[in-house]
């Protein structure tokens, strides 16, 4: 595996916590099943971000980068990267993250930078990298093209502005628009209807004057227009909207660009040359407000792109760009796909990439930066001929001239981060690694950067290596708040993870992020999960010390081998056959991915099934002497039981099955060296699991009786049982679990041919057990007690009744709602009719003295 490549300039957040929380499971787990793994760290160079921070460090010393120059600048750059790029690694470390460390790598380490080299010098060679002009996400303070994953779109509250273009033959009657954006009329070049629009029929073909320019533009055609919304009538502004630019060329429009790079105005807006686009925007409304083509301004909330790393409004830019030709590389990735070379988890994503790639654009990746891979392009100043080189030519091979200027553009970081299953393995060069870890064999990343990263590994991969970067790609959930709110600074809702850490610990939040991964597109991170899950490490490790205690008296702990298992007791052949159950369930939900399901399943066999009953059961056994051939196979047993466990734990909680597992006897190498369990490894016995569990029916079923009777804890009650004599001799043979874990009196329990009028009956398989409660219960007492629940009841399942019988609240409560109300009314009548079946019980006793 590689790592997905976290920004050198970052520090862990909540999603990087889940990243590598699944690939480090992922990785223990396969190295406890005996694969030779791999798992590569390294971090990406972050382009924009980096030189943002770079930037903001000189503008406190009162510098900007053109202050230094290129060279001095990407100088510092890189001693900004030595000085604090290592954070996010140690940050990984604190994770338990279980990289191969010696092979980090950094997408502008020299190997790296060769091959991004080389791809693009081969892609330009073939024709499939050009420069073109073209609309691209532009922010004036960076002053530089941007992805659309660097776009934030944030609500804001702005007008609608609606204008009055004049015909040219008739200028007291126009045609209405409406704009969010009144300064890009400077640059219309036409006005749009639906061809289906016959209000506008007999104008199309005509013109009409645009305001304060003064400019003819055609009104045309368009089945992009929607006719229902506003007027039917849009503006069109080819080289300043992403629409605009589609229909643009669909009409041939020319593209009338107002904005110069640092987002103020150009000479095509006239009089409004050198505003800054606010500005100008309020001086040409009143403008348009004194000409009297502004008819109305109407609020308007709506979406506006932010640079995400400095917050600027984004603006749709025409400008001179780089482009990857991309069908050609997307028919590569989608045929590997149909032809199963990569599989997608969950299968739904499948269909989302393959949508993507057959819409598939012309990837933009120049960005007007000075950190990242320079564009390896040479333009010859005597004949302009471009050509792509690793170091200058020495001449032109059209011209033989000798002056050749480098392109000064970076590409996208996405370009070298697309490389990156191969390139970290030593490419172009043959390495070793190379032929023996590529294809990697799973990719572990978000559903969020499946079009951005995904589908250009994919591409990448197929054109450069002739096969497919991963087998396949597991696409996790984005962690979201309490309230299933996706995390953003501006919310205020961010967690910091490494303050988890400090409050809950590494395991806890490992467990819980695992515990919440159901591969939803987002899944709630709430103080409980994480509360639920650090109870959970400290019972793991509470349990531990509390075996650990019991045999610290020097009893001899020997290996559990398949010749003991014809002594084991009930208790013993149940949970190890429940162990081999729960080793097979769980290892087939690791191979599956299906983290949330085997958090689960070892949560409760600890906690549910070892905690609360096996250790319960075993207890008389810990407190022998240490000579006693009872508690050395108890203790085989346990340790066995002990040891599996933290194995199947180990991969989500590494650190403190690390510890524990050295306080186990005879344990002298790290967890991770050990081998994963089989199924096959412990007994399996399911008639021992049917046994146990009609004990811990038996035994749940008194202590309810016993906490609803209030009878005090510590008395030794009668139980008899009515009903089949096998079941009954089943849990006679066990009575002396009974006694200790539900504390009955061993001496009379018996089989009885029919209920006693005097005992409270409760159900269980093959018959009822029967709880004397003469001596036990103060009868007045509990008739009180019984006749106040029971007119409750009543009361209750009237209401619910009433309100199932009013048809306005059939019709507009939910069905949902409607089901509960008369499940509720279900269990309300088994419990008031269980209620009154003892109070005639009680009824039947003689009082209490």
């Amino acid at each position: 595996m590689v790592i997905p490549p976290p920004n050198v300039t970052g520090s862990l957040h909540i999603g990087h916590a889940l990243n590598v929380t699944l690939q480090d499971l992922i990785a223990r787990y396969k190295r406890m099943n005996g694969f030779n793994v791999l798992w590569l760290p390294g971090c990406d160079h972050a382009g924009i971000a980096t030189q943002n921070v770079v930037e903001r460090e000189l503008k406190k010393e009162g510098k900007s980068r053109h202050d230094l120059g290129r060279e001095a600048f990407i100088k510092r750059t890189w001693e900004w990267k030595e000085k604090y790029g290592a954070t996010i690694m140690g940050q990984l470390r604190k994770l338990g993250a279980s990289c191969d460390w010696t092979r980090e790598r950094f997408t502008m380490d020299d190997g790296l930078s060769r091959a991004v080299q080389k791809v693009f010098i081969d892609l330009f060679n073939e024709k499939l990298i050009y420069q073109d002009y073209y609309l691209i996400s532009w922010c004036p303070r960076c002053q530089t093209a941007l992805s659309d994953i660097e776009v934030e779109h944030k609500t804001i509250q702005g007008n609608f502005y609606h204008l009055r273009y004049s015909f040219v033959h008739d200028t007291a009657d126009g045609l209405e628009v409406a704009t969010t954006r009144p300064e890009t009329l400077l640059g219309d070049t036409a006005v749009a209807v639906h061809p289906e629009d016959y209000r506008y029929a007999g104008l199309v073909g005509k013109s009409v004057n645009l305001p304060l320019v003064n400019r003819r533009i055609p009104i045309i055609q368009d089945d992009s227009v929607d006719k229902e919304f506003g007027t039917g009538v849009v503006k069109i502004t080819p080289a300043h909207d992403f629409n605009d630019f589609a229909m643009g060329n669909r009409h041939q429009l020319p593209r009338v660009n107002i904005l110069n790079p640092d987002g103020t105005l150009n000479e095509n807006a006239g009089i409004y040359k050198g505003m800054r686009v606010l500005d100008a925007r309020k001086k040409i409304v009143a403008d348009l407000e004194a000409l009297g083509t502004l008819i109305k301004v109407e609020p308007h909330e709506h979406n506006v792109g932010h640079c995400s790393r400095c917050g600027t409004v984004v603006e749709p830019y025409y400008s001179k760009q780089w482009f990857v030709k991309m069908k050609p590389l997307a028919d590569l990735a989608l045929k590997a796909v149909a032809e199963g070379k990569t599989k997608f988890v969950p299968e739904a994503w499948r269909g989302e990439f393959e949508k993507w790639l057959t819409n598939i654009h012309d990837w933009c990746i120049s960005r007007q930066l000075w950190w990242g891979h320079r564009i390896p392009v040479y333009t010859c100043q005597d004949c302009g001929i471009q050509t792509a080189s690793e170091t200058q030519p020495k001449t032109c091979s059209k011209c033989k001239g000798a002056k050749f200027e480098q392109d000064p553009d970076v590409l996208d970081t996405w370009f070298s981060s697309g490389l990156w299953p191969f390139s970290t393995l030593g490419w172009p060069e043959k390495t070793n690694d190379l032929q023996l870890f590529y294809p990697t064999t799973v990719l572990v990343t978000s559903w969020d950067i499946i079009f951005f990263w995904v589908a250009r590994m994919m591409m990448m991969g197929m054109k450069f290596m002739g096969d497919v970067p991963f087998r396949e790609v597991y696409m996790y959930s984005l962690v979201a708040d309490a309230e299933g709110k996706k995390m953003s600074k501006s919310k205020g809702n961010v967690v910091d993870p490494l303050d988890l850490i400090d409050k809950y610990g590494t395991d806890a939040l490992r467990f819980t992020l695992t515990s919440i991964e159901t591969k939803q597109r987002y899944v709630a991170l709430t103080p409980q999960k994480l509360e639920s899950c650090r109870n959970f490490v400290n019972k793991l490790y509470n349990a531990t010390r509390f075996v650990l205690m019991g045999l610290a008296d020097g009893t001899e702990v020997k290996p559990l081998e398949k010749p003991d298992w014809e002594n084991l007791k009930l208790e013993d052949r149940w949970i190890l056959t429940r162990l081999s159950q729960v080793t097979a369930e769980v290892t087939s939900d690791y191979e599956k991915y299906r983290v949330a399901e085997f958090s689960q399943t070892l949560y409760r066999f600890l906690w549910n099934e070892v905690c609360d009953w096996y250790l319960e059961a075993l207890k008389p056994r810990l407190y022998l002497e240490p000579d006693s051939p009872e508690k050395k196979l108890a203790a085989s047993v346990v340790i066995a039981v002990l040891e599996g466990v933290l194995r199947l734990l180990h991969p989500v909680i590494p650190f403190v099955t690390e510890e524990l597992w050295f306080k186990l006897p005879g344990r002298s190498e790290s967890i991770m060296k050990s081998s994963w369990p089989l199924p096959g490894d412990y007994p399996a016995d399911e008639k021992a699991v049917k046994d146990f569990e009609l004990l811990k029916e038996a035994i749940t079923a008194i202590r309810v009786i016993r906490g609803e009777l209030s009878v005090l804890p510590g008395a030794e009650i009668k139980i008899t049982f009515v009903g089949e004599r096998s079941v009954f001799l089943q849990l006679k043979e066990n009575v002396k679990i009974l006694k200790l874990l539900a504390r009955i009196n061993e001496r009379d329990f018996e089989h009885l041919i029919g209920r006693s009028p005097l005992a409270v009956a409760v159900p269980i398989g093959g018959g009822e057990l029967c709880f004397h409660v003469e001596g036990f219960i103060n009868k007045n007492v509990e008739m009180n007690r019984l006749k106040k629940e029971m007119e409750r009841l009543e009361k209750s399942i009237e209401s619910k009744k009433g309100r199932l019988s009013n048809q306005e609240f059939l019709k507009k409560a939910p069905a949902t709602m409607v089901e509960v109300e008369k499940n509720k009314i279900l269990e309300e009548r088994a419990k008031l009719k269980s209620n009154e079946e003892m109070y005639k019980i009680f009824e039947q006793m003689p009082p209490t003295e």
